[in-house]
């Protein structure tokens, strides 16, 4: 996979070096982008939702790059990634679960909140371990796999309660796996 998507990432990347483009504003606009994509998620505007998600999902991957690349690349910056990306997963997670719960389809509004409540531990437990001086990055199901899992049940008709008990599931491994790591790096 890594060799099919290597030249269009490169591409990207170059352009948006190229146009000037500072990381900040890439992961503002991420940030905008997961707002609005609520927005559609409520209005029950799914496949505008995941299209949006999209968009949000790359400014999301290119801001990193892009400090690296321009030099950029601060703990501050790191820092107000990481904060808005939980921000971003609570507006998916929270919209996603209003919308569902509103249609009546309570069980997979309480896989969207389990989703979002194990989607900030997994965070959570990063962060306790750096602090604790433990480096902690594995993970079976993280960030990045849970954006492509709910743009794949935004567009797909149907595939949301799939794609939420995978979410549900795979992110309680991932728990189990950054508790583990920690534990043993400690």
């Amino acid at each position: 996979m890594q060799r099919v998507f290597a030249w269009p990432y490169r591409g990207i990347l170059a352009f948006l070096i190229w146009t000037g483009v500072r990381p900040w504003q890439l992961t503002l606009l991420s940030l905008a982008l997961n707002v609005v994509t609520g927005v559609l998620i409520v209005s029950g505007a799914w496949l505008a939702a995941g299209g949006v998600l999209i968009l949000a999902g790359a400014c999301d991957v290119f801001d990193g790059s892009v400090a690296r690349h321009r030099g950029e690349a601060k703990r501050a910056g790191a820092f107000m990634d990481s904060v808005l990306d939980r921000v971003s997963d609570m507006i998916l997670f929270s919209c996603l679960f209003w919308r569902l719960a509103a249609d009546g389809r309570g069980f997979e509004a309480a896989l969207a909140l389990v989703t979002l409540i194990v989607s900030l531990v997994v965070s959570h437990i990063r962060a306790e371990a750096e602090a604790a001086g433990v480096l902690l990055s594995d993970g079976l199901f993280q960030r990045l796999e849970r954006v492509l899992a709910l743009i794949v049940g935004l567009v797909i008709p149907g595939a949301m309660l799939p794609v939420l008990v995978l979410l549900a599931v795979l992110g309680t491994v991932t728990v189990v796996q950054r508790v583990y790591s920690a534990l043993r790096g400690a």
